[in-house]
């Protein structure tokens, strides 16, 4: 049986480096071997954070992270603001309001970044705000959101912590957490972070601390003052992931590799623009603009007269080339091509060549290899710098 070409905004490929690291044996959650590879580990993620502070380990997904992180800072009946851009923005709504918090929803449009004036006139009549929440990376829709320049509005305009779901762009997008002012940031294993899912990873600011040691909101499996506890010991309060924690380390040890965590940056900034002008080049529209486009992953509309169900299914079956389909009311609409973690130009090229093959078995008018061009076009010019 044939592997799928899976260019997925998550989960995302894993790294033979990182899958045989997770093949060791298993050893006891409070032994000093684990406490040593705990504080290794963490100690290494921090740069990809742009944080001094503690990374915290959550055997979990990054859902139970993002509700850990409004459960522990804001108390029932307490205001907030929630920034949603997409389907993942409203799930930072529905943990708000599941948990009883009077939340304000600044929604922009499908495809549209939230601007740093849109959020100040937002927040000018509110005088009462805990918290604002906001996605970095919107993967429904593509869209990267301009993080540092919320962040400083937040600051300037209220007393309110600001906390930044990350999951599908922490560890192939710039993240500086203490200098741009993110009280509390999470990421999720299975995306940009070559991983398997069942990993979140959250660090929190020392004025986020001083919220939550006085927030009265109860938890137990997600108290992050507990995680905070046994972290200074090297441990987690329940059984860890121990397997994807020395997966982790491993993929500490391929961002070093390749030249430091600015080079996994830089590389995915390039794979977004060949995907970009690959498209542009076979005439296929884009959801998002140039300027907020995120690097791993592309929003795609569906081309004119293309049935994309099947299309998308055809490029799976045939060429083993597997594409995210549009979520919400963009199903049908659009989908969704993945480049974040273990992905190369190379892998671009590929899937942008069968990508094409797909295109002329459905007599979708287009000059072939136009979009394979384009892409090697942008990857060669980068080499020339």
């Amino acid at each position: 049986m044939y592997s799928n070409i899976l260019r997925h905004p998550g989960p995302t490929p894993i790294p033979k480096k990182v899958q045989l690291a997770m093949n060791q044996d298993m050893m006891s959650h409070r032994s000093e071997e684990f406490v040593q590879l705990y504080r290794e580990t963490t100690n290494r993620v921090k740069p990809i954070f742009g944080t001094k502070q503690d990374i915290l380990l959550i055997p979990s997904g990054g859902t139970a992270a993002l509700e850990a992180a409004a459960v522990n800072t804001v108390s029932p009946g307490e205001e907030v603001v929630v920034i949603t851009v997409g389907a993942f923005g409203n799930y930072f709504v529905s943990i708000c309001e599941k948990f009883g918090f009077q939340v304000h929803k600044l929604e922009k449009a499908w495809g549209e970044a939230c601007s740093a004036e849109e959020l100040g006139a937002f927040l000018k009549p509110l005088s009462n705000i805990k918290a604002v929440f906001a996605t970095y990376n919107e993967t429904s829709t593509g869209i990267l959101n301009p993080i540092e320049q919320l962040a400083e509005v937040v600051r300037n305009q209220t007393d309110a912590l600001f906390i930044v779901d990350g999951v599908s762009c922490i560890g192939g997008a710039p993240a500086e957490m203490d200098q741009w002012g993110i009280d509390i940031l999470v990421t999720g294993s299975q995306k940009a972070m070559m991983l398997p899912p069942g990993l979140a990873l959250i660090s929190v600011s020392d004025r986020a601390w001083e919220v939550i040691e006085k927030n009265q909101t109860p938890s137990y499996y997600l108290n992050l003052v507990s995680y905070r506890e046994w972290a200074k010991k090297g441990m987690t309060p329940n059984t860890p992931a121990i397997s994807l924690i020395y997966g982790l380390s491993a993929v500490c040890d391929l961002i070093e590799e390749e030249g430091g965590f600015s080079q996994t940056v830089a590389r995915h900034e390039l794979m977004k623009n060949m995907v970009r002008e690959s498209m542009k080049a076979l005439s296929i529209g884009l959801l998002t603009s140039d300027e907020h486009a995120s690097p791993t992953i592309t929003a795609i509309l569906t081309p004119d007269g293309l049935d994309l169900k099947a299309f998308l299914g055809h490029l799976k079956k045939k060429y083993h080339l597997d594409f995210a389909g549009g979520l919400g009311h963009l199903e049908g609409k659009m989908f969704r091509f993945g480049h974040m973690g273990y992905c190369f130009p190379s892998d671009i090229l590929q899937a942008v060549s069968l990508l094409e093959a797909g295109l002329q078995d459905f007599n979708y008018s287009f000059e072939p290899g136009a979009g394979v061009k384009a892409a090697q076009n942008v990857f060669l010019a980068a080499q020339q710098k």
